[in-house]
């Protein structure tokens, strides 16, 4: 496993795994990533959020079909739901929305993070049909599904893309 020097060292080494060892992640390095979530901010300390981490490979099957047919997503040892409760979320961040987005985004990239550090591999996944997830794992119609991503060892080394520079993304005092 890769050491890492530093937190930047582990946001650079992180990418999207769409390839996955058939191989188990241990319990100590899934209950690591799983407390990386748990630990993240969150508006008002209010944690709107719960995890789905599903092992069983009939639903692992499932809801690989309702992420747009993402086959690969069958291959991870895990994949993690991240659903948040609207009703629980902080609902008026910058006077016009609720904080629930926001605090999942977050958690689960800490998430991303601590796995990335573990020697794990994980894609962000965003292209899913919610009313089948949810029908899948039985998420309560008031209870949004945010995201979805695979975990497990990576079968081959992803590939890094690109990042727009410092000076197309900064703008200080005022945007411009």
């Amino acid at each position: 496993m890769k050491k890492f020097t530093s937190l930047m060292d582990i946001i650079e080494s992180r990418t999207s795994v769409r390839s996955y060892e058939s191989r188990e992640i241990e319990e100590d390095k899934l209950e690591y990533i799983l407390d990386a979530f748990r630990k993240a901010p969150s508006a008002k300390n209010l944690q709107p959020w719960k995890l789905i981490v599903v092992k069983n490979q009939k639903i692992k099957k499932d809801l690989a079909i309702a992420c747009n047919n993402q086959t690969f997503l069958e291959d991870a040892f895990v994949i993690i739901a991240a659903c948040a409760d609207e009703k629980e979320a902080y609902g008026r961040m910058g006077g016009y929305m609720n904080s629930y987005p926001i605090d999942i985004a977050l958690a689960l990239e800490h998430l991303v993070l601590a796995a990335t550090e573990q020697g794990l591999g994980t894609c962000w996944i965003g292209a899913f049909k919610e009313k089948l997830v949810k029908d899948i794992l039985d998420v309560p119609e008031d209870v949004r599904v945010v995201a979805l991503t695979p975990v497990g060892y990576s079968s081959r080394e992803g590939s890094r893309r690109g990042r727009k520079p410092l000076s197309e993304i900064i703008c200080y005092d005022r945007y411009i």
